[in-house]
Order: C-alpha cells, then structure tokens, then sequence
C-alpha cells in the first residue's frame, strides 16, 4: 500500500467516529495535516494523474495523457516540468490565492519539477481576465515588494526551498521586435478578441489596449522558453493557457497540457468568488480565531467545495463524511468545525486550530447572550436614526461596506434578537429593506410586536454579534 492509501486508512477510521470528540478531531487533523508534507513519489502515474485531476475543473487534453507523460517522464529518469505564473500584483493574499498552490505542491511532493514564473515584464501589464478597465501599471519596488509579501503569506500551503524561480524578464525583456512580429503573425486576431471580458469592454464603450491584447501572447512566450509540460491555472485563465499551447507550436515544441483550478466562492454566500472588493475573504494573514470564525459562518453548500480546494482529503473521505451529514449520522456543525480546524491547521497549526475550536465552542454555545463577557454596543441616543447597514459599517465595522450589509440581509443573515430573563430568545431575520432603515425605527417596531420590554436587544450579522443599548431599553 503507498504512503497515501496507509494514512487514508487511518483517517477512514476516524471519519466514520464520533466527529463532535475534540480527542477524535485532534487525531483526524493531525493525520490529515501531515499529508501536506506526505512523500507521493510512490504513486504510480495512473494514481498521480487522478489525485491531480480530483482537484482540477479540467486537465486537457485528458487525464490519460497526464498519465502517460508522466510514466514516459519516468522513462527518461526525470519529472515532469511544471509551470505556475504568478503577477505579483498585490502586497496580501487570501486563502483564494493558494487552491494552485495546493496542487502545484502535490506535483512537487510527486517527484516533478516545479517552475514559478514571476511575471516582472507581465505585471506591468497587468492580466487582463476578468477585468472591466486596464490594470494601473507596477514599478519594480512595487512588483519586488508584493512578491516578498506573497512568498511570506503562501509559505504554509508550498515549500518554496524546492522550486525554480524564473522572472520573465530573462527572455521578455531582450524579445526582439521581429521576432515578436513573427509571433503574432501566427496568432489570429480573432483568437485574441473572442474573450468575453474583451468583448464586454469594447461592447461598454471602455478602452482596450494593445499592452492587453498581447498579454496572453507574451504568457505564452513564458512557456515556451521553459518548456513546459504541464501548467496551472484558475479556469479565468484558460485562454491565456491555451494561448501558450499555440506559441508553444509555433516554436515547434510539443504543447503543454493545462490543468485549471476552480475559483472558489467567497465567504459569504452571495456566489461571487473569494475577493478582497467584495470583503468576503479569509486573509492568510488572519489570526486563528478569526479563520475559525469565517469558516464558521458559510453556508453548509459550501463545506465540501471548501474541504476539496484546502484539505488534502481525498475524494473518497470527503464523499463518506458528506454521506455522513445526509444520512443525520454526523451534524453539520461538527463537519464545519472539522473544515474550520483544517484550514486553521494549514495555517497556524494544529494547537492553534484546538485554541480556536475551544473558543468558538465556548462563545457560541452559551445559551445567553448575556453570559458574553465583551460585546461590541450600539447606543441608540447617538446611532438610532443611522441605517442599519452604515452601522453594521461605519459603527461596527461588521462588514466592509452598506452593499455588503444588504448583501448579507438578502441572505437571511441579518437578525434582531430580544432576549428575556432566562435566556429566552425571540429571534427576527430582517429584510433587505430593513438593512437600509434607521435601526432606532426596527427596533422600536420589533419591541412593539413583542409586547415587553426584554432584558437584552441584539443585532446579530451572520457570527457577529452586538448588544443595542438605548433609552429604557435594557433593565440595568
């Protein structure tokens, strides 16, 4: 049996246990912890194919011919050559930012060869996916900055002793203009302007310049000049990758295959992925509470695409456990508080996510809001007339902005709750509508409809809770 299928068989065997144990989720974590660091290289190429693929959208052109380039690699006594590009754009990274780098560390613990190619040339463009205006340009301060911050923050998630650093500015820089005229020549325009954010631009009326139309191509170039086998990518840059598949041929060298890594949504449900802008991230720089605490508040549909892009479970754990939670034999809390353990384990170790676990087990199981030591207080006499959503902002700093409040109350996360003596709690999911009203006028109505004055007043946003304080409010 390989070194994986030993530890799968362990770990089985503690999925199929009382999973609410924190004795049985610090043996799970520990075991499935230490996988991130587990030697794969005696897996055969069928194996290794398939555990790459378990966490691709999709491996062109098939899973097959990764299996057999990886066997014919191991002919020729060597690895296969495996590229990632990063464009060290921003200074921070969030947990987003690491689902390639999880799997570009299954190839490197397979026995491949690991290239990181640092887009110093290519940042200064900026890649254009998914954009609606061109990218600001970078200065080499920023570009060497960012990619010290970016080494720094991913370092739990890759072992960056192991790999080749390549900046493109070794070839990019001295490309020579007929030689990238006798590129583009083969490169139809067409091919180039078919992409939809492209389109969608052009179509808005907004500026397109040739710098981004020649991004994917000068991508390509970085493969070529590498010679790789195989790349990585988010699914956005398809294109991009199958772009440096036609270069690739118009070098005349064999094209590289591509796997594309899925985007994976953020934090809060809406749908939209893990972004900075839209403040539903988990930051790699976040303590471990705070980690426990976000993973804590997504919606169930969420665990498995979570536990698929940052735990090194295998398709066949995550599906038992999943089975699990549909049958009623394992609670959906318990799942989340294991995935909330995992990720915190990546980051900050596994005595770490058990101090986080504890915490968050100790805060939100009281059957009192009043046992809550420390709250965060709004006091009606000053913020009663303020919408709901400028305070949950502004007041709060609950969440990043007013749309992202609304957003929240569109998901049913927003809540009023009026506790009575005893810990009795009448709890009200306010509308979207209400996110934008004075919270004075809510909380006015919703005293009214409970016909009593209650011990305690709480607005509640998603996990986050803050005791409302006013006037005859609360009984001191």
């Amino acid at each position: 049996m390989t070194r994986l299928g030993d530890s799968v068989q362990r770990a089985s065997g503690m999925l199929a246990r009382d999973l609410s144990s924190d004795t049985t989720v610090r043996q799970l974590l520990e075991e499935t912890g230490s996988r991130r660091y587990l030697d794969l290289t005696d897996l055969s190429a069928r194996e290794q194919a398939k555990l790459i693929a378990a966490r691709a959208v999709e491996v062109l052109p098939s899973v097959d011919q990764l299996a057999e380039q990886i066997d014919a690699a191991r002919d020729r006594g060597r690895g296969l050559h495996v590229k990632l590009g990063i464009d060290p754009t921003a200074a921070d990274v969030h947990l987003g930012h690491t689902v390639p780098m999880i799997v570009l560390s299954r190839f490197q613990r397979m026995g491949h060869d690991v290239t990181l190619i640092i887009g110093d040339i290519t940042a200064r463009i900026g890649d254009p996916s998914g954009r609606s205006a061109e990218r600001p340009p970078l200065t080499d301060e920023d570009i060497a900055a960012n990619l010290a911050g970016y080494r720094d923050q991913v370092r739990p998630f890759f072992d960056f002793e192991k790999v080749r650093f390549r900046h493109n500015s070794e070839w990019l820089a001295g490309i020579t203009l007929p030689k990238l005229i006798g590129i583009l020549a083969q490169v139809p325009a067409s091919s180039l302007l078919q992409r939809e954010d492209f389109r969608t631009r052009l179509e808005g009326g907004h500026g397109l310049t040739m710098s981004e139309l020649i991004y994917p191509v000068a991508m390509a170039i970085d493969s070529a000049e590498i010679d790789a086998d195989i790349e990585l990518g988010g699914v956005d840059q398809l294109l991009n990758m199958q772009m440096g598949r036609r270069v690739m041929e118009i070098y005349g060298m064999r094209p590289q295959m591509i796997a594309t890594m899925p985007l994976i949504e953020g934090t809060d449900g809406s749908g939209a992925k893990m972004s900075k802008s839209k403040g539903n991230y988990i930051g790699l720089t976040a303590a471990a509470e705070d980690v426990f605490g976000k993973i804590m508040s997504i919606p169930d549909r969420l665990m498995v695409p979570y536990l698929r892009a940052w735990t090194e479970w295998t398709d066949a754990e995550i599906d038992a456990a999943a089975a699990r939670v549909e049958a009623g034999s394992l609670h959906p809390m318990d799942l989340k508080k294991v995935l909330a353990g995992e990720v915190v384990t990546a980051m900050h170790g596994v005595e770490a996510a058990m101090a986080a676990r504890a915490g968050f087990t100790a805060q939100f199981s009281r059957k009192s809001f009043a046992d809550v030591e420390t709250l965060p207080e709004v006091d009606l006499a000053v913020c009663g007339g303020e919408g709901i959503a400028t305070v949950l902002t502004r007041v709060l700093e609950f969440t990043p902005s007013a749309s992202a409040a609304r957003r929240l109350a569109k998901q049913n996360g927003l809540r009023l709750v009026l506790e009575s003596a005893g810990g009795q709690q009448r709890t009200t999911v306010l509308p979207e509508a209400d996110a934008l009203r004075p919270l004075g006028e809510v909380v006015a109505e919703q005293l009214s409809a409970a016909g009593g004055e209650p011990d305690g007043v709480y607005l509640k946003a998603g996990r986050k809770l803050a005791q409302v304080r006013g006037h005859g409010l609360v009984r001191s």
